[in-house]
């Protein structure tokens, strides 16, 4: 059976806009529960896919059931993140999945992959201008007619009901003293404590959020766009032409080179450097303006290269564009190896994993420009491969522990373990958070005096147990850490006993 004749869930179009607004209630009563005044954890994974699932059920169009199934199994995969550790990536990573289920229950997905980024980004921009175009106010002004769909028509019938109860409520308050008595022991703290400004300003942010989710609009394109391409094309020709390539492909090429070779006898040949320089100053001042460089190449080459431009048809100007990409390719290898380099002097930090991440994903967006120009690709497949690296890699950042793994680094390359590198910055670990205990005990394993790491690994411990237990802020990270500190502390018990028992 095709996904054409699989069974559907759906309603009218009617039925279905009134749903959306319960709904949003719904919602935000859930993120209420779930998420205001709690830790992240466990609580965003759930609400992240209740959202998912609200968005399919309201959907505009007639969804069959294994295209509700796909979309809920879409989300789940997308905010796994958010089970091992709620995270930044993780959080960005599951709004993107949740926008692009959103697209796809209003049915604005575009029909090619390529254009989904594009189509993200047009739904980015739009929804700072929500609020501003005509139909909200066409919205607000149909809600203020009198009409027998307005919440105002339900709520003025109530008036002349309330108000006389509320007034014979006083009378009997006056006239019996058990009632009175009854009011006044009616304790309305909590009222405060439910309608707090924070409480509100959450309930107000997790509303335009959800609107946005739930009535998606896409920036629209503007049609002067060709007519504005046509009147630079002179620019165009005059500062990008043919002549004006090949002269810069020939001086950018020879400047890079001498880059190239001057890291091929410094980094990878291991040369002699000048007297006064050392390797660490040598590897710290080239690795960031490197990276800059290889973008300023990159877009230089997308405009040199453009669709029907003088570079697409001449076999010379590809061929200096190519041996330009190989050079910056080379260039960021270089950059990750100085990066290495200065780590081996002066130890991990999350700065320079961050670093080094950039800087290969800049070498890859590198690589597949020069594949959109062999493949003779457009600009939207190579900003759709180039984003889905960039999702991908976000995704994996997200489920990797990184502060754990700079402190086993750290640890495992330190003076006090290898014999070799420089002394431990224990100060640095304890700002990793508990993360770091498991590489402080292989230090206090090699260590066991040091009084000093063995007061910031109390601390840690110490931090960690004042982590919330509530089920909403659970995380897979956390439960690791609580197992091995377990683990750690039966065995500690155990040595002791032993030692009690001899």
């Amino acid at each position: 059976m095709s996904l054409s004749d699989a069974p559907t869930f759906s309603t009218k179009p009617a039925s279905n806009s009134n749903r959306k607004p319960l709904l949003l209630i719904l919602l935000i009563i859930l993120a209420d529960i779930l998420l205001f005044d709690r830790d992240p954890g466990l609580n965003l994974f759930l609400f992240t896919n209740l959202v998912t699932v609200g968005l399919l059920i309201c959907s505009r169009r007639r969804l069959s059931i294994p295209r509700i199934l796909a979309g809920v199994a879409f989300s789940l995969v997308v905010s796994v993140p958010l089970v091992e550790t709620a995270s930044w990536m993780g959080i960005a990573v599951s709004l993107l999945g949740l926008s692009c289920v959103s697209l796809g229950a209003a049915g604005l997905i575009p029909r090619q992959w390529s254009h989904l980024p594009l189509g993200l980004l047009r739904l980015f921009l739009e929804a700072p201008m929500r609020p501003f175009r005509h139909s909200s106010y066409r919205w607000l002004q149909r809600s203020r007619k009198p009409s027998s769909q307005t919440v105002w028509h339900h709520l003025r019938g109530w008036i002349v009901p309330l108000g006389f109860a509320a007034g014979f409520l006083a009378l009997f308050a006056m006239a019996n003293p058990l009632i009175d008595k009854t009011l006044r022991s009616i304790d309305l703290t909590f009222l405060s404590q439910l309608f707090s400004v924070w409480r509100v300003g959450f309930w107000l942010l997790a509303a335009a959020l959800l609107s946005l989710l739930l009535r998606p609009r896409l920036k629209r394109h503007h049609a002067r766009r060709d007519k504005i391409a046509t009147k630079s094309l002179p620019l165009e020709d005059e500062v990008f032409g043919r002549t004006a390539l090949l002269r810069s492909l020939v001086v950018f090429n020879a400047l890079f080179a001498v880059e190239t070779l001057l890291d091929l006898a410094y980094l990878w040949g291991g040369a002699n450097l000048p007297d006064g320089m050392s390797h660490a100053e040598y590897t710290h001042r080239g690795a960031y303006p490197l990276m800059i460089t290889a973008l300023l190449a990159a877009a230089f080459v997308l405009v040199a290269m453009r669709r029907n431009g003088p570079g697409a048809g001449s076999a010379l100007l590809r061929g200096l564009v190519h041996l330009w990409i190989a050079q910056n390719i080379m260039l960021c290898f270089s950059s990750i190896l100085r990066l290495d380099l200065y780590v081996e002097v002066y130890s991990l930090t999350e700065l320079r994993v961050a670093a080094g991440i950039w800087m290969g994903l800049v070498a890859i967006g590198l690589f597949l420009i020069l594949l959109r120009i062999l493949l003779h690709r457009s600009n939207e497949w190579l900003i759709a491969l180039t984003s889905a690296t960039l999702a991908i890699t976000l995704y994996a950042a997200a489920l990797i522990d990184i502060p754990a793994f700079i402190a086993r680094f750290n640890v495992a390359h330190s003076r006090e373990v290898s014999g070799a590198g420089i002394p431990l910055d224990a100060n640095y670990l304890a700002a990793l958070g508990p993360a770091s205990i498991p590489a402080l005990d292989t230090y206090l394993v090699s260590l066991p005096a040091d009084t000093t790491v063995r007061r910031i690994r109390e601390e840690l411990v110490w931090r960690h147990f004042e982590h919330s237990h509530d089920w909403r802020s659970w995380t897979y990270r956390v439960e690791r850490l609580d197992a091995y500190l377990k683990k750690m502390q039966l065995l500690q018990d155990e040595a002791e006993t032993k030692k009690t028992d001899g």
